[in-house]
């Protein structure tokens, strides 16, 4: 099982697509283990988005995720980071499948709608950024033997 940080952007979020987005994680049979609806600080968008800085759309990214609130989630799973990452689909939503949230939702190469940690290195760090400790849980799901083959007592 990983776990992964995925924020619904200011733009899903003023869109009221929250919901959706979120039933298709859960659809596929991931874990919400974390939640949280926040207002992204200055501090807080330069360092999640430090390795951005000093690039051209970097002023702008900082000065949108901070505009209004966000939805930031801690999702678990088999796979969770390359499923979510494909769920999400490419990252301009004019060049994004049908199918794919981006796709689906989005037709701006600027508001992406979506944010999800591209590496289990990444996914550490920036849920430590959004998260506090106790604030991802530990949930134990009923239905697991149903999403996953646990014939051998672990996940598939």
């Amino acid at each position: 099982m990983e776990t992964t940080l995925i924020i619904l952007k200011p733009d899903a979020v003023q869109r009221g697509l929250m919901g959706r987005i979120i039933s298709r994680f859960e659809d596929k049979g991931l874990e919400i283990a974390g939640a949280k609806l926040m207002t992204i600080s200055q501090e807080l968008a330069a360092t999640h988005y430090k390795d951005h800085q000093g690039k051209p759309f970097y002023d702008g990214l900082v000065g949108f995720m901070t505009s209004s609130p966000v939805l930031v989630l801690a999702i678990r799973g088999v796979g969770a980071i390359s499923i979510c990452r494909s769920m999400m689909g490419a990252t301009f939503g004019s060049k994004a499948d049908a199918g794919t949230i981006r796709g689906d939702f989005g037709v701006s190469n600027s508001f992406n709608l979506i944010h999800g940690s591209d590496s289990p290195e990444a996914a550490e760090r920036e849920l430590g950024l959004f998260f506090g400790a106790g604030e991802v849980q530990k949930i134990d799901r009923a239905i697991q033997g149903w999403v996953y083959d646990m014939s051998s007592g672990t996940a598939e």
